[in-house]
C-alpha cells in the first residue's frame, strides 16, 4: 500500500465527523508521529510503499479518531508555545488561545519596569498539564513559578512535563475554592485558566471534547458561572502584591460580567482582550496600591 492511500483512508473515514481541513490536519499530525514526515515530505513521498506494521499504526490511530477521541490523547503528546507536552485524559488539551494568554503575560513582564527586575513570584491556579506555568518558566528562567491543582493525577502529568522541559516549578495540591496550603503567600503575577463553560453550552460543543476531556476542568454551573473567578479574585486581593497583575482566560460570553466582578473587588486597570478569532478571551488587571 502506498502512503497516499493512507491519506485517502483518513479522508474517507473522518470527513463525516470533521470538515475536510480538520481531517487533513489530523492525517498530517499522525504522519509526523508515525513516520516523522511533515506535509512537504509527504508530497515528495506519497507514492512510497509502506509496510504492514506502519499501515497498522496508522489504522489504530484512525480507528480511535473515528470514535472521536482527540488525537492528542491518542498520541499522548502535544505542543504548546513551542514546547513538547505529554497529555492524558486527566488534563485539558492546551489550546492556541491559552498560548495567546501566555504571550500577553510575557509581553507585560518584558515591558512593565516593576516586572523586569527578575526574581518574580508567579502563581498558576488550576495548572492542569502545567502548560502555562512551564511556558512562563521556560521563557523567564529567573521567575519563581508555583502551580496549583486540585487533582493529584493532573499534578503528576504536570510534573512529568516540567521534567521533560527541564524547568523547576513548585507544584502543590490545593483547592482554590477552599485553599488550605496557599493561604498566605505574596505574588507579583497570578494567572488562571479556570473552568468557565456553563452546562447550557455543553450541547454546542464537539463530542471529542465532551466525551473525553475532564469535566472538572471544563464546566461550571449555569447558576454560578463565575464561581472560580470570584474565589480567585478574593485570593488575589489577599495574596497579590500591591500593583501586582491578575490574568484570566475567560468565557467569551461573560466578558462584561467578569469585568464587573473585578471592579466590584476593587481591581484597577482592567483590560479585556480578544483572541486571534476575535472572541473576548482574556483579561488582565492590577491590585490597587
Amino acid at each position: 500500500m502506498k502512503l497516499k492511500s493512507v491519506a485517502l483512508r483518513f479522508s474517507e473515514h473522518l470527513n463525516h465527523i470533521y470538515d475536510e481541513n480538520e481531517a487533513e490536519a489530523l492525517f498530517y499530525i499522525a504522519l509526523q508521529h508515525v513516520m516523522n514526515l511533515n506535509r512537504s515530505a509527504y508530497l515528495l513521498k506519497k507514492d512510497t510503499a509502506i509496510d504492514h506494521s506502519i499501515f497498522n499504526r496508522f489504522d489504530l490511530i484512525l480507528d480511535r479518531l473515528a470514535k472521536q477521541e482527540p488525537i492528542q490523547y491518542i498520541l499522548e503528546e502535544t505542543y504548546f508555545y513551542g514546547l513538547y507536552f505529554k497529555v492524558d485524559p486527566s488534563v485539558l488539551i492546551p489550546r492556541p488561545e491559552t498560548e495567546e494568554l501566555v504571550d500577553w503575560i510575557l509581553s507585560v513582564c518584558n515591558t512593565d519596569q516593576k516586572l523586569t527586575k527578575g526574581n518574580l513570584n508567579i502563581l498558576d491556579l488550576g495548572t492542569g498539564s502545567g502548560c502555562i506555568a512551564i511556558a512562563l518558566k521556560k521563557n523567564k528562567p529567573d521567575f519563581h513559578v508555583m502551580a496549583i491543582d486540585i487533582a493529584e493525577d493532573s499534578l503528576t502529568t504536570a510534573e512529568i512535563n516540567a521534567e521533560l522541559n527541564q524547568v523547576e516549578i513548585d507544584f502543590i495540591q490545593d483547592d482554590i475554592l477552599n485553599p488550605t496550603v496557599i493561604k498566605k503567600l505574596q505574588f507579583d503575577v497570578i494567572v488562571s485558566n479556570p473552568p468557565y463553560i456553563t452546562y447550557r453550552e455543553k450541547e454546542d460543543m464537539h463530542t471529542n471534547v465532551v466525551a473525553h476531556e475532564p469535566h472538572r476542568a471544563l464546566f461550571v454551573s449555569n447558576e454560578k458561572p463565575l464561581v472560580f473567578y470570584e474565589a480567585i479574585a478574593d485570593f488575589a486581593m489577599e495574596n497579590l502584591k500591591e500593583g501586582g497583575y491578575l490574568f484570566f482566560e475567560i468565557n467569551e460570553f461573560l466578558g462584561e460580567e467578569t469585568i464587573q466582578l473585578l471592579k466590584h473587588k476593587m481591581f484597577i486597570n482592567i483590560e479585556l482582550k480578544k483572541d486571534i478569532q476575535g472572541k473576548d478571551r482574556m483579561i488582565k488587571c492590577n491590585k490597587a496600591y
